[in-house]
């Protein structure tokens, strides 16, 4: 079995580093760790999975569903519903971890994740679950997706929000860019990127493949009010969240830690996804959490 890696040297040490080793540091408390749960009974049935991508989310989409967006389980399509867009759809069994815990399909549901006669696919399909906004997994397109959202919000006079949750090696796409662009101009104070930066993209460093720093400046520079978070930080995260937003759109920036709770997962590329569990592993994860 893999043993840890440490927090990764990134091109701004001083910085990100220190951002990354809080995140690792962050400790998980009992909700966090039976959303873990979840994960890897749907991992578990599926025999399969994209274990590091959906650990670091975990708290992100736990701020956004327990704390931040307006929304109703019993009413999947309430008009008035915040929108929250898994644009990072390969990270989904976080997205289903949270959607079950909340009731928009029973829990036991999640077990059957990548079966054949599964509503719970590979990544997150609008119109087979409730509570799925958009088609996603193809990536750098949730970001335009979330934009068409928004204006058309603004065009209705209805007052949601759109929360638009990305990977840090997703935001490698263009469309990404021209999207922020327009988000930019037309301030759609309304709507939120949230960058899950892990600091890991499939198969190796964010740093090494494609550098985002300076990462806020970027997006500061697109018009965007920024703000860097821990992202495993459930109270930070909400009171930047539900923070006024001076008239425009805002990029949330969660430095999180992949694999986050696993710690031979933990900064580890070779569990961004696995095509193969076997059960000595899932009792290795069950009790990795039990560690904790």
């Amino acid at each position: 079995m893999s043993t840890a890696l440490p927090p990764p040297r990134l091109s701004t040490p001083s910085m990100a580093n220190r951002w990354a080793e809080a995140s690792l540091a962050q400790p998980l408390d009992q909700r966090s760790r039976a959303l873990r749960r979840l994960v890897i009974r749907a991992l578990d049935g599926g025999e399969r999975g994209h274990i590091g991508p959906s650990m670091s989310l975990i708290e992100i989409m736990r701020s956004l569903y327990d704390h931040v967006a307006r929304h109703d389980p019993k009413n999947p399509d309430w008009p008035e519903r915040d929108r929250i867009i898994l644009s990072k759809g390969h990270g989904c069994l976080a997205l289903y971890a949270l959607l079950a815990d909340h009731g928009y399909f029973p829990d036991a549901e999640i077990e059957t994740f990548c079966r054949r006669d599964s509503r719970l696919g590979g990544h997150p399909e609008r119109g087979k679950l409730p509570g799925v906004e958009a088609s996603t997994g193809a990536l750098g397109h949730g970001l335009s997706i979330g934009l068409g959202m928004a204006l058309a919000a603004r065009l209705r006079g209805q007052s949601h929000s759109v929360f638009v949750v990305m990977g840090d090696g997703e935001i490698n796409e263009g469309s990404v860019w021209e999207a922020a662009m327009a988000i930019g101009k037309h301030r759609l104070e309304r709507l939120v990127a949230v960058v899950d930066y892990n600091k890991l993209q499939s198969y190796g460093l964010t740093d090494d493949v494609q550098p985002l720093e300076p990462l806020a400046d970027k997006w500061q520079a697109f018009g965007f009010e920024t703000v860097q978070i821990n992202g495993h930080d459930v109270e930070a995260m909400t009171a930047a969240l539900t923070a006024p937003r001076n008239g425009k759109p805002l990029a949330l920036i969660c430095h999180t830690v992949k694999g986050k709770g696993i710690p031979w997962a933990e900064f580890s590329p070779e569990w961004h996804h696995k095509s193969r569990l076997n059960p000595d592993e899932i009792q290795a994860l069950y009790a990795a959490l039990e560690a904790e």
